[in-house]
């Protein structure tokens, strides 16, 4: 998992390491190829003579590592791991939207507790063409696997964070408790939600069946944000950091829709839309899918680049106003009026 204003893909540059605390620690890059280095001479890939930090996501650190025959693989470690299966959960992501078709994936080379090492991808071009291409691969990958349970085999994880994927037949249900209200606990979340908002965020999901429409599971990337979006060696788009589950495409429609894409992106949004059907208001209920990734940075990263000020703002339709017992016949909530782009939730 990445946040949604930083740079990533895999290229040289500073390195991030998190601490316990979830505090960001930059790590000095000589150091950095050292950590690597010895991690991965100690798994037993003792051809690799040095390791070139790179800019990457900010839950684990990140080198480019050379080979004594030249070639050079990925790598990315955790120094204090969460759980034993975190890069095992991301390899089988990997090789799930690999088997998929559609969009390419790094080759898995190395996955273990605490290291995993991949092939090497390129930057992704900046051009309209190669973004036409990606909204053909993931239209591919959501309309050829569709499912009739939302959930995964498996619990994986987003960021440092555990994604539970227990299955559910019934979406709203597994979207609500599993992407939105799961994230309650979080002492963060805690602290940057007064108990207006979680209310709100518990109205907004007892309400779900109206602000969405009835959609199919299918699987999904599940941190579909742009720099998460690279290329093959022969230019093919190319995904990388899944948090993969079955559930609702939009989700990562949404994801990407609101990280900030680059301009030459504008095409793959229509085109997308014209292979999946979908209908004219799919841009209204972009900010509520995107409540689970805003939540889930607000959990893990401080400062958390205005996700509380979205939440709140998403959520503020979704306040409950004084009941007037006077002149109403029943005792159902009123939120306020949507904001424009908001759907207007019924009473």
């Amino acid at each position: 998992m990445t946040s949604p204003f930083q740079i990533a893909c895999f290229q040289p540059g500073a390195a991030i390491l998190r601490t316990r605390q979830d505090d960001l620690m930059p790590i000095a890059p000589e150091s950095t190829g050292s950590f690597l280095l010895e991690r991965l001479h100690a798994v037993g890939l003792t051809d690799v003579v040095a390791v070139e930090p790179v800019a990457g996501g900010l839950a684990a650190t990140a080198g480019l590592a050379r080979r004594g025959d030249g070639t050079s693989v990925f790598v990315k470690a955790l120094s204090e791991p969460p759980s034993g299966d975190v890069f095992a959960a991301e390899a089988e992501g990997l090789a799930a939207l690999r088997e998929a078709g559609g969009a390419g994936t790094p080759e898995i080379i190395l996955a273990d507790r605490a290291l995993l090492v991949l092939s090497t991808l390129q930057p992704r071009p900046a051009t309209g063409a190669f973004w036409e291409q990606f909204a053909h691969a993931l239209a591919h990958l959501h309309t050829t696997t569709r499912h009739p349970r939302f959930g995964w085999h498996r619990d994986n994880w987003l960021g440092r964070r555990r994604q539970v994927n227990t299955w559910n037949d019934d979406g709203y249900e597994f979207f609500a408790q599993h992407r939105l209200l799961r994230w309650l606990g979080e002492p963060r979340v805690r602290e940057a939600l007064d108990a207006t908002d979680r209310a709100a965020l518990e109205r907004l999901c007892n309400r779900l069946p109206e602000l969405l429409p009835v959609r199919p599971a299918c699987l999904t990337h599940g941190d579909l944000w742009a720099q998460n979006i690279m290329a093959t060696p022969d230019g093919q788009p190319a995904l990388i950091d899944p948090a993969v589950s079955y559930t609702w495409a939009e989700v990562d429609l949404a994801h990407l829709w609101t990280t900030a894409p680059p301009p030459e992106a504008h095409v793959f949004f229509d085109l997308y839309a014209e292979l999946t059907g979908l209908d004219r208001d799919w841009r209204k209920r972009m900010p509520i899918l995107q409540l689970r990734q805003h939540l889930a940075v607000i959990a893990q990263f401080a400062p958390d680049w205005g996700a509380a000020d979205i939440v709140r703002a998403t959520l503020a339709p979704f306040r409950q106003r004084p009941k007037d017992h006077s002149s109403r016949r029943h005792t159902t909530p009123v939120a306020d009026p949507a904001p424009e782009g908001l759907p207007k939730p019924t009473t």
